[in-house]
């Protein structure tokens, strides 16, 4: 594919591969480092988002680089979503301009009407597309609970329980987070398949890591999804993934219970911090701030008409 902005002179471009999936942690990690001060991703969440069925990884993305070394890469996945990355020391040569156009190019081919991506609120990423016109969609925050500090208990009502998913219950699971999560988002419904790819097939999923509220006829009423990763000092953090309420269920404490449980069972397992992330969409920021969280991170979500 190509546009009228050029790469600079000595770099090229190909689609990705699944090989590259190493290449593309280490770009998306140092562009994160030099933004926010850690990196929080790792390859495990780039090969969950590259094994879903529907996605197409040669069709859908590219990779900059300098000879043999991978410095850029940028991907235009379902209803319009991107994500782009440059190693900082190859930022201010117009490869992130280049990258916005292969990706508005992309989306256009995929028949979408825009695409955007989200960046850390002021960092070099959001200025860019500030000044290429991107407009803003929504902020997200990233929370963590204060060294120290735990969410406050609450009860379940009579009859319910917590605990992790069987598998037989899985497929409630993904209905629950799904039902959720499409009251706010605009997006096609992910089928059970696409939802198993980013949790249950994630590289490292162990069972406990899927924990469920069910009621006293043990349907699923509430879940949330629970992801252990390595933060730059070594320590392990939890990090809660996907948290959602069946609507005739909310109002009865069960994801603040959620909370407290799979920051639990995460500490049980090593994990030294907690965290998670929210946007304004879906209006649950105070939720998080009243059982004591603390914003860490704002991101801005911008996107371009196509």
């Amino acid at each position: 594919m190509t546009h009228d902005h050029p790469l600079p002179e000595g770099l090229t471009s190909r689609p990705l591969t699944l090989d590259d999936a190493q290449a593309v942690y280490e770009v998306m990690a140092a562009q994160q480092r030099a933004d926010v001060g850690t990196a929080e991703i790792e390859v495990a969440d780039i090969v969950a988002d590259w094994q879903r069925p529907s996605y197409d990884l040669a069709a859908s993305s590219v990779g900059v680089l300098d000879g043999e070394r991978l410095v850029a890469c940028a991907e235009v996945m379902a209803a319009g979503r991107g994500d782009a990355g440059v190693l900082p020391d190859h930022r201010g040569r117009g490869i992130g301009t280049w990258l916005a156009h292969w990706m508005q190019a992309k989306a256009r081919e995929q028949g979408v009407a825009e695409v955007g991506m989200p960046q850390p609120e002021g960092s070099p990423g959001d200025r860019l597309m500030e000044q290429l016109g991107y407009h803003v969609r929504w902020h997200s925050w990233v929370l963590r609970l204060p060294e120290g500090a735990v969410v406050p208990e609450r009860p379940l009502p009579e009859g319910y329980s917590l605990r992790a998913a069987t598998e037989e219950e899985y497929p409630q699971v993904h209905d629950v987070q799904e039902d959720a999560f499409l009251e706010w988002s605009v997006r096609e419904r992910d089928s059970f398949e696409e939802w198993q790819a980013g949790t249950v097939l994630r590289p490292g999923f162990e069972p406990w890591h899927l924990r469920v509220v069910v009621d006293p006829d043990a349907a699923v009423v509430a879940m949330a999804f629970l992801v252990m990763f390595p933060r730059e000092d070594g320590q392990l953090e939890a990090y809660v993934d996907r948290l959602a309420t069946r609507g005739d269920q909310r109002g009865r404490g069960l994801a603040q219970a959620l909370l407290v449980d799979a920051f639990g069972v995460a500490a049980e397992h090593g994990a030294v911090g907690s965290s998670l992330s929210t946007d304004s969409r879906t209006g649950a920021l105070g939720l998080y701030e009243r059982v004591g969280m603390v914003v860490t991170q704002t991101w801005v979500n911008r996107a371009i008409a196509v």
